[in-house]
């Protein structure tokens, strides 16, 4: 389903967002949340965690500020400018003010001869390094000469800061949702994840909700590490299901990469909503992984949970490069990203488990659900009907009967809340 108003919506958010230079750490991570947070129905707590702090095997580190930074030839002519896209940056570059020759300033400069016109994303978070990024184009016309390379950064104990949202549910089961905010001026890898859940909160605060939900704003890798090392106890009792959202906003396909034994509810749900709604998708294994789903399944931590993306990180042309832009992500992107999460939630706030209490084939006429059903346009209702009840045997949920027998789950909910009124289904307790 297509909701214009909703991916126009998010789209205007994204390009809100757009032009803030975001790191792992620093103050357009906070500027980030704080929009975030104004776009969801309540606002959601954010956490700063001190330089240094340990979190498993790692620490978190400096935080970096950058206010300026630029290249000028011997004539002043500005060649790459910082203020101009924030890609031209290499992410976390120490201070620098210097004269260097081409060819010193060649070993500093990182570009993309098979795309020429592209900034590339490049980063050194934990060797401090300085360097400019800008388009191959650009780059073959340098002169031979003597350039000035100026960057006014600051590496400083700090913090690393995340945000956390969480909607209480009947129980305290949990389902997590997490994206992660620390790439700067790309929209389908950065923006479109921790937009697409902002508005899964607004559409959750209108649900009835068996289920609590954790959604998580973090900084790729080192936030969820930081963040697992805190509550990893808690979530692996009470998460039943969990998605990180990465790449969910462009309009070309949609995927979903597994968890490591594919085998969770999260992989279920996933893989059911696909195939019936999306049937063009594409599935990767969890040894094509790549973003956080490296550290909520990896072992001793092990959530049930799987990515889910429209077009997978890497697999488009504009990945990690400032062609990444507002035409990669669309509004009917968005709403089709949407779209895949709050049908996989649905599934998993529908999902029961029932058990027939007819021997045989129950007489539906005097029940008033087959002498309706039984001209020729009727007959696919009524065969979903019986084939629902042929296999509610205490064994499968509404998952498992889906892919059985090829209805949707949200066609079979409804069906069997029927069924149950009529006293020909009960449903099981988990």
């Amino acid at each position: 389903m297509k909701n214009c108003n909703l991916g126009n919506e998010m789209h205007d958010l994204v390009r809100r967002l757009l032009p803030i230079c975001r790191s792992i750490t620093g103050e357009g991570v906070r500027e980030t949340l704080g929009i975030l947070s104004e776009n969801l129905p309540t606002p959601m707590n954010i956490e700063e965690v001190p330089s240094g702090t340990a979190a498993f095997d790692w620490n978190v580190p400096k935080e970096w500020a950058i206010r300026e930074a630029w290249i000028e030839d011997e004539n002043g002519n500005r060649i790459v400018d910082f203020a101009q896209h924030n890609l031209h940056i290499v992410g976390y570059s120490v201070p620098v003010d210097s004269w260097v020759t081409l060819q010193e300033l060649q070993e500093r400069l990182y570009s993309l001869e098979d795309q020429p016109d592209a900034i590339p994303f490049v980063t050194s978070y934990y060797k401090e390094h300085w360097g400019f990024c800008l388009a191959h184009s650009e780059r073959v016309k340098l002169k031979e000469g003597n350039y000035r390379v100026f960057i006014d950064s600051e590496l400083k104990d700090g913090h690393l800061t995340y945000g956390e949202w969480i909607l209480p549910g009947e129980t305290e089961e949990e389902v997590f949702i997490s994206s992660y905010i620390c790439h700067p001026s790309m929209a389908n890898n950065e923006l479109s994840g921790p937009v697409v859940a902002t508005w899964i909160a607004k559409w959750l605060a209108t649900q009835p909700r068996r289920y609590t939900y954790r959604i998580v704003f973090v900084p790729e890798t080192i936030g969820s590490i930081v963040y697992l090392s805190r509550y990893r106890e808690l979530l692996r009792e009470r998460v039943v299901a969990g998605f990180n959202l990465s790449c969910i906003g462009d309009d070309r396909n949609y995927s979903y990469l597994a968890s490591r034994y594919e085998s969770t509810m999260a992989d279920r749900v996933a893989q059911n909503v696909l195939k019936s709604h999306h049937p063009g998708y594409k599935k990767y294994s969890f040894l094509e992984r790549g973003s956080d789903e490296r550290q909520y399944c990896s072992p001793g931590v092990d959530l049930p949970l799987v990515t889910l993306c429209r077009t997978r990180f890497g697999e488009y042309s504009e990945y990690h490069t400032s062609l990444d832009n507002l035409d990669v992500v669309t509004p009917d992107g968005l709403s089709g990203g949407f779209d895949l999460v709050s049908e996989c939630l649905e599934v998993l706030e529908k999902n029961r488990t029932y058990q027939a209490t007819c021997y045989g084939e129950p007489q539906l006429g005097k029940r008033g659900l087959y002498p309706s059903l039984s001209t020729k346009g009727h007959e696919p209702f009524a065969k979903m009907l019986i084939d629902l009840l042929a296999y509610a045997d205490g064994s499968n949920d509404l998952i498992g009967i889906s892919n059985i027998i090829g209805n949707p789950v949200s066609d079979l909910w409804p069906v069997a809340e029927r069924l149950v009124e009529e006293g020909l289904l009960e449903e099981l307790e988990k």
